[in-house]
Formats: C-alpha cells, structure tokens, sequence
C-alpha cells in the first residue's frame, strides 16, 4: 500500500518506511505537522514507491535505495541508533540495550550506496533507567528521531554544510529475527532482563523450550 499526503506549500519530502512498521503511526503524525508547515509530503513502503521530491527521509526502512533513486533528492536523509561507524545494520537499539548500554547515540545521516555509511549530520542521546519495555524505548526512539529530522529542516541549508566523516574501524550487527528472543531456562530471569526489555508480545514472543516443548513468555508492566 503506498499513501499520498499531499498540501500546497514550499517543500516536498517523501518518506519511506517499512511496511507494518512500528514507526508509522508516529511517521503519520509527522507527516500532518509537516503540511501544516507548508510541506507536500508523501509516504511510501518500497523503493519504487519514492517519488521525486526535494529530500527523502528513510526512517525504519531496511531497504537500500539504488543510485537513480538517490540522485531524485537533493538529500537523503537515513536516522541510526548508534555511534557510527560502531553498530551499522539492523537493530542497533535493541542489540545495544541487550547488551546492557543505556546510553544510546542516535544519529542523523546522508543515505549512500554502502549501508550506514553516509556522512553524519547530527547527533543526540536517549538517556534509559534500564527498565523501559519495548513499547516505551520505541517511543523515545521515535521522539528523537523526528526531533533530528525537524531540526535538520528548520535550520536547512545550514544543516547540509554542517558535516561530519565516519571515523574508525565499523562493526556490524546481524538483522534480529524471532529466534533471537529465545531465554535459556538455565538462567535467572535478572540474567536475561535486558532482552525480556526488547521482545514483542505479539510479533516475536520472548520464548524457551522445556522437555521437548516451547513456551512463550509475555512481559508487561504492572499500572500502578
């Protein structure tokens, strides 16, 4: 399904996600400030659904756009959680809180043919106690993540100069699939609380297996 959000005004920025993607609701949102800013904006979920516009914003899109749909924009504009060039690839939030980090860099940059490999335009930091769940990280990912974007548009073209080159040795990490949610029963759930914190109840369960049997575990928080 692709979506046009159109409205008269100056600008025209086309932004591309994943379809089902948990970003979309808060993608949607933008989208509507955006018009009541004066943009045209339209929303897509392949490669082929880009169309020509002033800037494109990939946000929560695993695709990678070939050059001619590249040399469409005056820039394309990719967000990362991680202190690039450490933890290009998939998932850099969830693998950074499994492996304990509370302190996570989001990173704005310019899209180009190798993956997370673009020149960095901004920065900034989500602060965790270590007790968010998945519903409340991804909400403080999607806060800062719009938070760059808006920031690069109200201050371009200055926010195009202000540049910066990847530096050092990158790493990668893999793409999580539902495997990756699996607890090993040997262990004590304290053990095993940072990746309880990055599963999905519905999509990908956090799970083990027992006496030949699998069962699935579901985490929420008590209201108090």
């Amino acid at each position: 399904m692709q979506l046009y959000i159109t409205c008269g005004g100056g600008g025209t920025i086309m932004i591309l996600t994943d379809s089902n993607s948990w970003l979309e609701p808060y993608l949607l949102d933008w989208a509507e400030d955006l018009m009541l800013a004066g943009y045209q904006c339209y929303l897509g979920h392949k490669p082929k659904d880009a169309r020509d516009a002033d800037f494109c914003f990939c946000l929560s899109f695993g695709q990678i756009l070939p050059k001619y749909t590249l040399d469409k924009y005056k820039h394309t504009l990719v967000v990362h959680e991680s202190d690039l060039p450490k933890g290009r690839g998939w998932a850099p939030m969830a693998w950074q809180i499994i492996e304990g980090q509370n302190t996570i860099v989001v990173t704005l940059l310019e899209a180009v043919a190798h993956v997370d490999a673009g020149k960095i335009y901004d920065q900034k930091i989500i602060e965790l106690n270590g007790t968010e769940l998945s519903h409340e990280w991804r909400k403080l990912q999607a806060d800062k993540t719009l938070e760059l974007c808006n920031d690069w548009l109200t201050n371009y073209p200055q926010s195009a100069l202000q540049t910066k080159q990847q530096v050092g040795q990158p790493s990668y990490y893999k793409k999580r699939t539902p495997i990756d949610s699996e607890l090993d029963p040997t262990k004590t759930l304290a053990a095993q609380f940072d990746l309880l914190r990055v599963v999905d109840n519905t999509n990908y369960p956090a799970f083990f297996s027992y006496k030949g049997e699998r069962y699935n575990l579901r985490i929420n928080k008590q209201v108090s």
